[in-house]
């Protein structure tokens, strides 16, 4: 066993008073594969940096293993992977690597090629292959199924289920689902640690959560009332104190000194009683949990008039004259939620550009309904800068509505005032959804919608849209979400 251990833990950004982590206490097993959960910008990838000693922090966190972080960050990506390889791990043994690779069914020729001609997954299984070859090393994962298709993270869940010990983050919950074996979830007021994959963790922490809601109301309850109790009590004092200057009783003032020698022991105590109340109450708060509570979001789809939205028939589509698929057939009509699924490569976002600007080369017949209106959401916003009134400003949308889904979302209302540059990747990404969920819509097209999304926000989302059920077509790789949300498939794969 190799502990990490973390000890009454504080840390915040620099010039920010907001503490990510305030006096937190727990310990991690380096042999465990362990999954850290949260909401965005709860402090899972600062974890990851403070434990790579990027920053400094007032509390202690001892380890007795070093520490290595993915994704690594390759400075000259024109240099061939054999070479990066070496950079990482400069005693790495050639056979080794090769049994790794073949394990990821990497072919050996990307050795020999420049690290930028990788794909996105060839790039992720060679890194985790190299960084798990380090001797003495616990490797931190950040996000490693962003951009990469359910093909490419279904091997590497795999792959990351026979190594020994790892700490991961992610909000893929069948990915966690299939690789890990411990929980940590960062929750509001708290840190949980506990055996077992996402799915037994969420159905423990829902048993438990409703339990402490029977618990919580008893509690508020007794808040009120003691705090109606104790304004009571507050209220003695200043009522006996008032009679100073009361009316004449019989003809005779009352005697002031004597009034006021009453009110003094009054008020003493009133503000005895109004400590211990004050005392109980904040006693009654802190036994309040942190249940993981969202709000449930809503979104304004409008009807289309046609029977039809979008239709192909015996369609092809080329890019740079390579044809990505043939003979694609499909019809979307309103409250449909067709899921583009597909591996990376394969024409899935050349279709949705082909159905926004049309900027695509096809044959056959395709067909795009007059005065479609379209509600898109890109898969890649790290561009996203600037001020966030200016980018709500820009899509013409209700700018308070905006804003009160990204407070549901977990934005906290100081995000608001930060430029957007200095969002983290997911937060970035539910700002064009929940500009997305505040524009009028006929279609809805999200490409990777969940990349860099929290969990509780992926169920929230879910949630919205099986009840309102808008006009969705889609890309996205989380098997969950497209079991729960998905009425219609097409599999492009079946088309190549």
């Amino acid at each position: 066993m190799a502990l990490i251990q973390v000890s009454h833990l504080k840390f915040c950004y620099e010039g920010s008073y907001d503490y990510i982590f305030d006096d937190v206490s727990f310990s991690l097993d380096s042999t465990h594969k362990t999954a850290l959960i949260g909401r965005n910008a709860r402090g899972k990838t600062t974890f990851l940096n403070l434990l790579m000693n990027k920053y400094e922090y007032q509390g202690a966190i001892t380890k007795q293993v070093e520490c290595e972080y993915f994704p690594y960050v390759v400075e000259d990506k024109n240099e061939w992977t054999i070479n990066i390889c070496e950079e990482i791990c400069p005693d790495i043994e050639f056979w080794k690597l090769e049994k790794e690779l073949n394990l990821l069914k990497v072919d050996l020729d990307v050795l020999y090629r420049p690290f930028l001609t990788l794909s996105n997954g060839e790039q992720t299984k060679v890194l985790l292959a190299v960084l798990f070859l380090k001797n003495n090393s616990f490797l931190l994962i950040d996000e490693p199924t962003n951009h990469l298709d359910q093909e490419s993270r279904q091997m590497v869940g795999e792959y990351l289920n026979k190594q020994k010990g790892f700490l991961l983050v992610s909000h893929d919950r069948a990915f966690i689902d299939m690789c890990c074996e411990y929980v940590i979830a960062i929750n509001p007021t708290s840190i949980d640690e506990v055996r077992g994959n996402f799915s037994s963790w969420y159905q423990d922490k829902l048993n438990k959560d409703e339990a402490q809601r029977q618990k919580n109301v008893k509690l508020k309850k007794d808040i009120i009332r003691l705090e109606k109790s104790r304004r009571q009590s507050a209220s003695w004092s200043d009522k006996v104190e008032s009679t100073k200057i009361g009316q004449r009783v019989s003809g005779l003032r009352p005697d002031r000194g004597h009034i006021g020698h009453m009110a003094a022991k009054m008020m003493k105590r009133s503000k005895s009683i109004e400590h211990r109340k004050n005392k109980a109450i904040e006693e009654k708060k802190d036994l309040l949990q942190d249940i993981e509570e969202y709000d449930d979001l809503k979104i304004y789809p409008s009807f289309y008039h046609q029977k039809s939205m979008i239709s192909a028939s015996h369609m092809s589509l080329f890019y740079e004259n390579k044809i990505l698929f043939n003979d694609l057939n499909l019809t979307l009509h309103n409250h449909d939620r067709l899921l583009l699924k597909g591996p990376n490569g394969c024409g899935k976002s050349s279709f949705i550009r082909l159905i926004i600007s049309g900027d695509v080369k096809y044959t056959g017949d395709f067909h795009k309904g007059n005065q479609l209106v379209i509600s898109y959401v890109p898969q890649d916003c790290s561009h996203l800068s600037g001020s966030l009134d200016s980018m709500i400003e820009k899509y013409h949308v209700d700018m308070t509505l905006v804003k009160t889904i990204l407070r549901k979302l977990g934005f906290m209302r100081i995000h608001f005032e930060k430029p957007m540059q200095h969002y983290s990747e997911g937060q970035k990404k539910k700002v064009m959804l929940a500009i997305s969920l505040a524009t009028p819509a006929h279609l809805y097209i999200w490409d990777e919608p969940l990349n860099y999304i929290d969990i509780f926000s992926r169920m929230q989302i879910e949630k919205l849209i099986l009840e309102y059920q808008p006009t969705l077509l889609f890309v996205e790789h989380d098997t969950f979400f497209q079991e729960k949300v998905a009425t219609k498939i097409i599999d492009f794969q079946q088309l190549v």
